[in-house]
């Protein structure tokens, strides 16, 4: 079995902000945020242009990276996200 990458160049956690889940760094964007919109048919262009214009392809790349080492975290998330109209 492959060993999971530890350490992300911009994606960190903070106590209270997003419920401690992984977030793209100096921002309040949650890498399940950036994974539900492409699972909903955003491409990494349409979410820089019209969703986050503040990100870089970097970013968005690395919650790519993140979501293939996380996928069952992240999949909750997006679920959880897509069921409650609050967040």
């Amino acid at each position: 079995m492959a060993e999971v990458a530890t350490g992300y160049r911009y994606i960190t956690r903070q106590s209270g902000v997003r419920a401690g889940h992984a977030i793209l760094e100096s921002t309040r964007i949650g890498v399940h945020d950036v994974i539900g919109l492409l699972q909903n048919g955003e491409t990494v262009d349409s979410i820089l242009v019209t969703c986050f214009p503040d990100l870089t392809k970097a970013q968005i790349y690395e919650s790519l990276a993140y979501y293939e080492d996380h996928r069952d975290e992240i999949n909750l998330l997006v679920a959880e996200q897509m069921t409650d109209p609050n967040t």
